[in-house]
């Protein structure tokens, strides 16, 4: 568990009530840079604790359904027949964009691009050496080993390996017929490692791994990372330039659009938006109001102009204004014992 705590002489009532509470929640570690700094901002500010668990994204559902947390993070939205699954009405809030890169462990290699058709072929494990006369024609000049390829994957539920199959599922008719797109997968070739962490320090311990990680614990650790080739036939890498860039699009009312593989030409093509989850209605589980208005008005506060500056700070994109404008609008739909949390 990751626990954000700071000075507590600055304190602001963190409800109408002015009761002071506490909140608790857990799921993606995609997000978690940006949540542990941003979190530990407002606990100075506020004076409210918030703790927060990187357990995956399946882990933060889990844990928003067993109604032990005050809400969950996810990198997959609900689908309609899992929203349906939960014990009431779930609603999206998205907090910021992000990027999955796709990073390797070739000393002396510190670029490389990878197509489409190279990733199918390395992923579906077709191409099985950095020596292959296909890798090698898309990087004129670049002096690739003969050695084995090891792809890692996640081994837990994972959004992240969400956003990654569901990108490979738009590019490849084949990953979508024989892998498909999920929070967990079952692969055809490589080894695993619990969260995004684990996958990122498992690449930098292994000479010829290749795998997929949150842009953030690349840029972290120093870890290389490819670019791709994006719907435009462009090779980019991600920045919050081309992170943003992803989001020219239709933002539905519910805020669940995937935004992989975007036809922007200036888009990094594998980035996506991540959310907290949360009860529509708070009035559940003996909460109080004031728990209820302490986690509605720190999620309105996430997405505002204050919390969104942060983002940039550990290479996350900030939520474009449509996207604010939509989350607000679904927060004033929250409501404690039918009655609207937020004031209109």
């Amino acid at each position: 568990m990751i626990t954000s705590c700071g000075n507590t002489e600055q304190k602001a009532d963190s409800s109408s009530s002015g009761k002071k509470v506490a909140l608790t929640a857990a799921g993606a570690t995609f997000p978690l840079p940006y949540y542990n700094l941003v979190f530990k901002n407002y606990t100075k500010t506020q004076g409210t604790l918030v703790t927060y668990g990187g357990i995956g994204s399946g882990g933060g559902i889990r844990s928003l359904k067993d109604r032990v947390v005050d809400f969950g993070a996810t990198d997959a939205f609900l689908s309609d027949k899992k929203a349906a699954d939960m014990p009431a009405k779930v609603i999206h809030i998205p907090t910021c964009l992000g990027a999955v890169v796709v990073a390797y462990n070739l000393p002396g290699l510190e670029e490389i691009k990878l197509s489409n058709e190279l990733l199918e072929a390395i992923f579906m494990g077709e191409i099985t050496n950095w020596s292959d006369a296909k890798i090698k024609a898309e990087n004129p000049g670049a002096n690739f080993p003969t050695l084995d390829i090891t792809f890692v994957h996640r081994s837990d539920g994972s959004g992240t390996t969400y956003i990654f199959s569901d990108y490979m599922s738009k590019i490849s008719s084949k990953w979508e017929t024989e892998v498909g797109r999920g929070k967990s997968l079952k692969w055809p070739v490589g080894m695993g490692a619990k969260g995004n962490p684990g996958v990122a320090g498992t690449i930098k311990q292994t000479i010829g791994a290749i795998g997929y990680i949150g842009s953030e614990y690349a840029f972290a650790q120093k870890i290389p990372y490819a670019k791709i080739k994006n719907s435009s036939g462009n090779f980019i890498e991600p920045s919050i330039e081309s992170i943003s860039a992803s989001a020219n699009v239709e933002i539905p009312a519910d805020t669940r659009v995937m935004l992989t593989n975007s036809s922007d030409p200036y888009a990094y093509p594998i980035s996506g938006f991540t959310w907290i989850i949360l009860y529509k209605e708070q009035s559940y589980n003996g909460r109080s109001l004031a728990q209820a208005e302490g986690t509605v008005n720190f999620l309105n506060w996430l997405i505002d102009k204050e919390a969104q500056a942060i983002a940039p700070l550990v290479h996350y994109a900030p939520l474009p204004k449509k996207a604010v404008e939509r989350a607000k609008e679904i927060l004033k739909s929250t409501t404690y014992s039918g009655r609207p949390i937020l004031k209109q």
